[in-house]
């Protein structure tokens, strides 16, 4: 049966294939759990407009910033309740 299969390379990650009498519903699923899987839309929303090298820069560092605060947060002590 996968004999009949396009065997093209652009295809492989974006395409559902169906079986015999599978819902659409079913291939639907399939296809945006796929999408999620290579975080597609996530890749389109950020190169969906130019950002600027600098504006790149400083939101990478504030998201970095925040983590490091997390883990500190993480670290310390609960406070005393007396």
């Amino acid at each position: 049966m996968r004999d009949n299969l396009p065997n093209n390379k652009f295809l492989k990650g974006s395409t559902v294939y169906l079986k015999e009498g599978e819902p659409v519903e079913r291939a639907l699923r399939k296809l945006k759990k796929k999408i999620q899987d290579f975080k597609l839309m996530e890749t389109l929303r950020a190169k969906e407009f130019y950002e600027k090298p600098t504006s790149v820069r400083k939101r990478k560092k504030s998201a970095a910033l925040a983590r490091w605060k997390k883990h500190l947060r993480s670290q310390q002590l609960p406070p005393k309740n007396y």
